[in-house]
């Protein structure tokens, strides 16, 4: 399989790159996609949350008024949960959200998403992505001239040039990343996936 290289100024180059079948033209999973993205969401949440239970909360371990006598309910600690400013009862607990999905599950879940937006013509190669100096005009006009401004785009580079980095970071619809961190979630969270030549070449070498 071989895909087009194109320059900065948006034109295509007479040169491509060979990409293996096995990473960009398998039929995709769905059900590791849902998956390695299910996890990685999961991971996102802290799970610090929780409340204080009658153990926790504050206040006196004394039992607030004798057992008989006074025609009230007995009572026996003011942190009851059933009283004013007393403990939670059933409340939140800290805990870990994190999925445990097995590698090969999030290596084949990056190969579907990569077939399915092969097949859908939604993948890009640009020869080099480098900047002298970070400017995002400068990345807003080389993603007009792909005709790419209007769409989300997730920029994937070999070796992540820091002017590129500083320019992209500021811009709503742009993620960018170094190809070898880009997860199953980075590759579908998008309209467009644009390579470096470089970049494409890593994960086609990553996942084959």
């Amino acid at each position: 399989m071989k895909l087009d290289i194109y320059n900065l100024a948006g034109n295509k180059t007479k040169k491509s790159v060979e990409i293996s079948e096995a990473v960009f033209g398998i039929q995709p999973n769905e059900h590791c996609v849902y998956l390695a993205v299910k996890s990685e969401m999961a991971s996102l949440h802290q799970g610090t949350h929780q409340s204080k239970n009658r153990s926790a909360v504050s206040g006196s371990g004394k039992k607030p008024y004798k057992q008989k006598g006074t025609g009230r309910a007995r009572v026996g600690s003011s942190r009851n949960p059933s009283r004013v400013h007393g403990g939670t009862a059933f409340g939140p607990k800290s805990h870990s959200y994190n999925i445990r999905v097995n590698k090969k599950v999030r290596r084949l879940a990056r190969k579907s998403v990569l077939s399915d937006k092969m097949s859908q013509g939604q993948l890009m190669v640009i020869d080099e992505f480098k900047l002298d100096l970070p400017k995002t005009k400068d990345i807003m006009n080389i993603l007009s001239s792909l005709d790419l401004s209007s769409k989300k785009v997730t920029i994937l580079a070999g070796d992540l040039d820091e002017n590129v980095w500083l320019s992209a970071r500021n811009l709503k619809n742009v993620s960018i990343l170094q190809a070898a961190d880009a997860s199953a979630y980075d590759l579908l969270d998008c309209e467009i996936v644009l390579f470096d030549k470089a970049g494409i070449e890593l994960l086609n070498n990553q996942l084959s």
